[in-house]
């Protein structure tokens, strides 16, 4: 594993060990509220070439090599998160790679899929990212992400607003039209996060040469309606799914 200059709250021994607790880190992508809206997505991967973004615990890159991708490059900037993968895949089609998203070179048409879930909040300067996707993504290309919604990234500590018996009142937004740096508390530990507007996110895309194919708000599905705090969900959106093609 090569030398990387920025670090991952993933590697946080508490931030990691408490992470791992999650259903979706347990039970992978089915446990996932978004997997069955973001799976119809994929395009067709067979023989294909993938690049995973922010990969974590592999759980996409091992559905695309399921799905028959003959190459499958995972990049992540948690030694802890690669480790994890590398002792879950099987598959000879796999790697994983020690790269932060923004320090990865991009080769020119390279790729046919480059996904990313739940990742590029963490990057500051995601016009410059798009288009160095759209660039090594092969001409019919396809990206495809899923990013933390603008309305929950400009939530104020990405908290609801509680009553005093503690009830959940309201999701509170503030600072909307100001990108930039947001300092949460996540499982307990301080993460720092970045904020984007929608029209941010999706300018950004289509600036960079992308056609749109879908845009969608996860909602979860009426199957974990029972998961504690899963029907609050519905309150207001956590998640936006992108598709799009070069």
């Amino acid at each position: 594993m090569e030398k990387h200059k920025r670090e991952s709250e993933f590697d946080n021994e508490t931030f990691f060990e408490e992470y791992a607790k999650m259903a979706r880190s347990v039970d992978g992508l089915e446990a996932a509220g978004e997997w069955h809206q973001l799976r119809p997505l994929f395009p067709a991967l067979e023989g294909k070439t993938v690049l995973d973004l922010g990969c974590g615990y592999g759980w996409h890159c091992r559905y695309a090599a399921e799905q028959g991708a003959k190459a499958v490059l995972g990049i992540d900037l948690s030694e802890k998160m690669l480790e994890s993968a590398a002792w879950r895949t099987r598959s000879a089609a796999v790697t994983y790679r020690l790269c932060g998203i923004e320090d990865y070179e991009y080769p020119e048409n390279t790729w046919d899929c480059v996904i990313s879930n739940l990742a590029l909040h963490y990057i500051a300067d995601l016009d410059t990212v798009f288009r160095k996707i759209y660039k090594t993504l092969k001409p019919g290309g396809t990206l495809l992400f899923n990013i933390e919604h603008p309305s929950f990234t400009a939530g104020v500590d990405q908290d609801w607003i509680y009553s005093e018996d503690g009830k959940i009142l309201y999701w509170p937004i503030d600072q909307y039209f100001m990108p930039g740096e947001r300092v949460t508390n996540f499982l307990g530990c301080i993460v720092k996060k970045q904020h984007h507007t929608l029209q941010q996110i999706l300018m950004g895309v289509l600036n960079s040469g992308f056609t749109l194919k879908a845009v969608e708000e996860a909602v979860p599905p009426e199957g974990m309606m029972d998961v504690p705090g899963m029907e609050d969900e519905l309150r207001r959106p956590m998640m936006l799914l992108v598709k799009a093609e070069k």
